[in-house]
């Protein structure tokens, strides 16, 4: 195989785990219940691919004959955010939470952040992106002190504005954060630029993550070391703090990220092409907007078809996600532990078998290294 596609439709859960009680999460159901917030959705290219195959999906009956093998995956590591998702999906299974802090982060980590970076700090509690601007926006502006805060999530995260803390600066104190809190095991610190006037603040696509390094070889690696190219585009070089990673594309949304990528298909880019799409997390489901985040489903199908056409018998398509954030549960507003769906679709190999309930995301590594020839020596076993 001389190409694999990897896309990630960020936070596209299909159904709480048997644990989702523990994280707060039962019932969760992000595909479902954005699909019912709208009546049904119009997504034919993936459901011919088999997603209706996977749940009753308003909308998106189950196909008879798959174009696709379909399934869904479970997660081993015992979380639900972002990188644990990632890491998983390329091979590496966390047995070790990150730390969270949901009562603010203690002195031992703020004192040394305001001293190196130079900066005074507001709020340093869990709050929502967007809220926290309207609280403490105007005062950011007035004073140009940071606003640190957190969430559910094991991330550190610094909000300024734009005109007041110019973008190198601000990420410069990211940087000083992320040595700070790698002994503290914090997965991420996100840069949250914003723009606007107060009453009408917005957050930018200037954000950047600020990642752990894996603590052990990822796909990513794995490829790099047989000399197979890796593409990251959207926030997976982020993700993976830079490692494995030959060329990155940054994006700007959804709708820039399938430009991209149908782009670098185009451009005949071989190799691993690892994509994230992060509005569905980021806009649509922290927002709790279920029919936005319907619509953007049919904007991500409306991709695929566009796709599917440009392959070649030697590429592989393999669609997935990383956690669940249903748009319409009303415990919280952040991830919730899903169930994600695992579609993968090559012209050149034998379609159409439902691939059951794998036991970890890692099974997509495992399925990629063999698609390249390599031998599947990472967490998980391949689906094909």
């Amino acid at each position: 195989m001389k190409r694999v596609l990897l896309v990630v439709f960020d936070s596209v859960g299909i159904g709480a785990m048997p644990d989702a009680a523990d994280f707060l999460d039962e019932g969760a159901n992000t595909l479902v219940h954005a699909a019912e917030s709208v009546g049904g959705l119009a997504m034919p290219v993936l459901g011919s691919l088999g997603l209706g195959n996977l749940a009753a999906v308003p909308g998106v009956p189950p196909a008879a004959n798959p174009l696709a093998c379909f399934g869904r995956m479970q997660e081993a590591s015992p979380a639900k955010d972002t990188v644990t998702g990632h890491w998983e999906i390329a091979g590496l299974i966390s047995r070790r939470p990150f730390a969270l802090y949901p009562d603010g982060f203690p002195p031992e980590i703020m004192e040394p952040f305001e001293k190196e970076s130079g900066f005074a700090t507001l709020y340093n509690k869990a709050a929502s992106g967007t809220v926290i601007l309207d609280q403490l926006g105007e005062e950011q502006m007035r004073t140009g002190k940071l606003i640190v805060y957190t969430s559910a999530d094991s991330v550190f995260q610094i909000a300024a504005h734009e005109e007041v803390v110019p973008l190198p600066e601000l990420y410069r104190a990211c940087e000083v954060a992320r040595k700070i809190l790698d002994p503290f095991r914090v997965a991420r610190v996100i840069a949250r630029p914003f723009v606007g006037k107060p009453g009408s603040f917005a957050r930018t696509y200037n954000r950047k993550d600020f990642c752990m390094e894996p603590p052990e070889a990822t796909l990513l690696d794995r490829l790099t070391a047989a000399g197979i190219p890796v593409t990251g585009v959207g926030k997976i070089e982020d993700i993976f703090a830079g490692r494995g990673i030959a060329h990155s594309v940054h994006t700007e949304g959804n709708d820039d990220g399938f430009v991209k990528t149908l782009d670098l298909v185009k451009q005949g880019r071989q190799g691993l092409v690892f994509v994230n799409l992060v509005d569905y997390d980021m806009v649509f489901g922290h927002r709790r907007n279920a029919p936005g985040y319907a619509r953007a489903l049919e904007a991500g199908d409306a991709f695929v078809g566009k796709l599917l056409p440009m392959l070649t018998p030697e590429d592989t398509l393999i669609i997935t996600a990383d956690h669940g954030c249903d748009p319409s549960h009303v415990a919280h507003t952040d991830h919730t532990r899903e169930f994600v769906p695992l579609l993968v679709y090559s012209s050149g190999l034998a379609m159409g078998h439902d691939l059951g309930v794998r036991k970890t995301f890692a099974d997509i590594a495992a399925t990629t290294l063999k698609l390249f020839g390599l031998k599947p020596d990472l967490a998980g076993v391949p689906a094909l």
